[in-house]
């Protein structure tokens, strides 16, 4: 019964986006829907920002046209979890999320500072369940990146984590041709 009663209290992203259809939740709410249940997302600060800004312009120009980069948009990844990752590189043209969000992702990026644990333990385990082949933790606490690859989609996690430093340049796995700069991701250092 128990199992009956939490199974009717999680969401649905279908559910999910209806709530923002029929006006309960608005566009400008920060908020997103993780295995689940409603997360209220925390207010960005500067750096927050600016790396957010960062990793958009450094991506756009590894992955040219080729792909399509979406900040702080809808990911629906299975029935109850439509995260909204600060920056995500999709495959095709904008075009073809005119009538559906992206149900796919090449990589995503979070920027993480008071969102730190949630972003290394909850989303990272959404993400390889969904089979994400990349994920990218802008950790601004530590001033590096958190590399995430080789999802194992059954047991929600990636099987290999590694950490990078200001003066790396990370390779994207879905675009081999294509490099980022760590220092690109990462906002000057707090005072």
């Amino acid at each position: 019964m128990a199992d009956a009663a939490r199974a009717e209290t999680r969401y649905t992203s279908e559910r999910y986006f209806a709530l923002v259809d029929a006006g309960v939740l608005h566009p400008d709410d920060r908020v997103e829907l993780l295995e689940g249940v409603i997360v209220a997302m925390p207010p960005q600060n500067p750096r927050h920002a600016a790396a957010t800004t960062q990793a958009d312009d450094a991506l756009r120009d590894a992955v040219g046209k080729r792909a399509v980069v979406r900040v702080q948009l809808p990911l629906v990844l299975g029935v109850h979890s439509a995260p909204e990752p600060d920056v995500a590189i999709v495959p095709g043209r904008a075009s073809d999320y005119a009538e559906a969000h992206p149900t796919a992702a090449l990589l995503v990026v979070e920027v993480a500072e008071s969102s730190l644990l949630q972003d290394r333990l909850s989303k990272a385990a959404i993400y390889a369940a969904a089979g994400i082949p990349e994920y990218w933790l802008v950790n601004l606490r530590d001033d590096c990146i958190e590399v995430f690859r080789a999802p194992e989609a059954a047991t929600g996690r990636y099987a290999s984590r590694s950490v990078a430093h200001r003066g790396t340049r990370l390779q994207l796995v879905a675009f081999p041709d294509a490099s980022v700069l760590a220092d690109d991701l990462l906002p000057g250092r707090a005072s």
